[in-house]
């Protein structure tokens, strides 16, 4: 139990971020037990969460029923609380939470595997009535149910085979009716390690759960539209399929969705991993389900991707390659023409990555061309697409375009200078007061890189007097922005002719 109190003092003590001590066992050690006594003492009564660790471990040594015990006592109150969680005390909450699963998986986990495998499901089970409590936007609380629920398949593998084959009935008790999703995070998580007979065991109560339930069903839908677990149910027998190893279950399983429901990608990529390549194939190519954003034409890289190993696996290589550069042209997708030129012979594929940027520099969206220039990465070409299309850039992508100019500004610094300029512009024009801080470092960037950006200007673009000219005449108003920007940003370009920018890791 030493050193268990050891390892938790030193995780929960605060140090200096400059120059961390390294702590280790041994030299905690070194403190004597008196010292370290008084130090988890100190951090207890701080900490609630660490005090009940320090409690656990200290129950550990009347056996895993004591743990169990005080466990019990924390899980029952939980599983009674009603009242609301304000937003100031969420995340303690979450700690809590946390300390809670920490003390089940480490002290009562090495201790008694089945004990601690029914406490994590006992708390699972209370995630929903949790979730009514507590706005959990920041997703810290759902954080810890499925490190619960991670923890439950770290600790499956040391059951004894009679309590691992009871753990489908536990799971169903606890879980069953649940709406949440969790039913199938934890059948995953425990699948792979249960016996075989207790997996087939499992299939065959299920599959008869779900034919009772529709038979109820068929009444309730009279009365109107009602929640239905029967397609988690089912979920959950193709999750216990895959982890038998009956692909044709699987199969059958996915066949009684509509088609637009099917996860024909996922099916076809067990075939290919089965070897079953033809029938691989038909699946690949069957419309299914999508993902957000996916377009009818069948080039989404994933499934061309897919497709194309399914080819190749087919010995159709020409074929493969033909689908790889069909999608590359509709797509610009760097890991499709990563995939193309992995097959292509020495010396051809240099050749073909010539022919690819030059298309996307001539022929594709300008934005999208940009996307994938940065994905491969190719800050040079990056650059020179910008400079070509120096007004097409849209200052109100303010969550990439800093980014991008950063990447950009010490070799490249008139393309910089053009997002930067549209970044600048779109909050001046938007009057958008917030990120008037933003314009000022935006117009200070500008000021640097004028040195070097004036000289190879392009396209009828002004120089940097000019811009600062216009900006004054355009926004005189806007105070709030003047008042942050410093005198050097107003000073005449020429004082920062020769002034070579000092980079620094922050200044993107």
């Amino acid at each position: 139990m030493a050193e268990a109190l050891i390892g938790a003092t030193a995780s929960n003590r605060d140090l200096p971020m400059a120059r961390k001590p390294v702590l280790t066992t041994d030299k905690l050690k070194d403190l004597g037990t008196d010292k370290l006594a008084q130090l988890v003492l100190d951090e207890a009564e701080r900490n609630a969460g660490f005090r009940r660790q320090v409690k656990a471990a200290l129950a550990g040594k009347s056996g895993p029923e004591a743990i169990a015990k005080l466990i019990d006592r924390r899980l029952s109150g939980l599983a009674r609380a009603k009242s609301f969680i304000e937003w100031d005390k969420a995340r303690a909450f979450a700690d809590d939470l946390r300390s809670l699963t920490d003390t089940i998986t480490s002290e009562l986990g090495p201790a008694a595997p089945a004990l601690a495998i029914d406490r994590l499901l006992r708390f699972i089970a209370t995630h929903e009535q949790v979730f009514e409590r507590v706005d959990d936007s920041s997703g810290r609380v759902q954080d810890v149910y499925y490190q619960a629920i991670h923890a439950t398949g770290d600790i499956a593998p040391s059951l004894p085979v009679p309590e691992a084959d009871t753990l489908p009935e536990k799971i169903m008790t606890a879980l069953g009716e649940s709406t949440h999703g969790y039913l199938a995070e934890v059948t995953a998580a425990v699948a792979p390690h249960l016996p075989q007979d207790s997996l087939s065991r499992w299939d065959s109560d299920l599959k008869d759960a779900i034919s009772e339930r529709q038979a109820e069903e068929a009444v309730r839908k009279l009365d109107g539209w009602f929640y239905s677990m029967t397609s988690q149910w089912a979920g959950i027998r193709q999750i216990l399929a895959s982890a038998r190893g009956d692909l044709d279950l699987l199969i059958a399983l996915e066949l009684k969705k509509k088609p637009h429901m099917q996860d024909t990608l996922a099916i076809a990529a067990q075939l290919l991993e089965a070897g079953r390549s033809a029938e691989a194939l038909e699946w690949v190519r069957k419309p299914g389900r999508r993902t957000f954003g996916e377009a009818d034409d069948g080039l989404s890289p994933e499934r061309v991707s897919l497709e194309a190993h399914i080819l190749d696996a087919t010995g159709d290589r020409s074929a493969a390659q033909a689908l790889r550069w069909r999608c590359f042209e509709a797509r610009l997708s760097a890991e499709i023409l990563r995939e193309y030129l992995k097959q292509l012979p020495d010396f051809e594929d240099i050749e073909a990555e010539d022919r690819a940027h030059a298309f996307a520099l001539e022929k594709a969206e300008p934005e999208v061309a940009l996307q994938f220039f940065l994905d491969w990465p190719q800050l040079d070409l990056a650059a020179k697409l910008i400079t070509t299309h120096p007004h097409r850039w849209d200052g109100g992508d303010w969550h990439i375009l800093p980014k991008i100019a950063g990447l950009l500004e010490h070799d490249h610094p008139l393309a910089a200078t053009i997002l930067y300029r549209a970044l600048l512009d779109s909050i001046l024009d938007r009057a958008r007061s917030k990120a008037y801080g933003h314009g000022a470092k935006y117009l200070g960037k500008l000021g640097l890189l004028a040195g070097e950006a004036d000289p190879i200007r392009t396209g009828g673009m002004v120089d940097h007097a000019a811009y600062l000219a216009k900006l004054k005449k355009t926004h005189p108003r806007k105070s709030g922005f003047w008042a942050r920007v410093g005198d050097e940003e107003l000073k005449a370009p020429q004082a920062n002719v020769a002034r070579r920018p000092v980079w620094t890791k922050d200044d993107g």
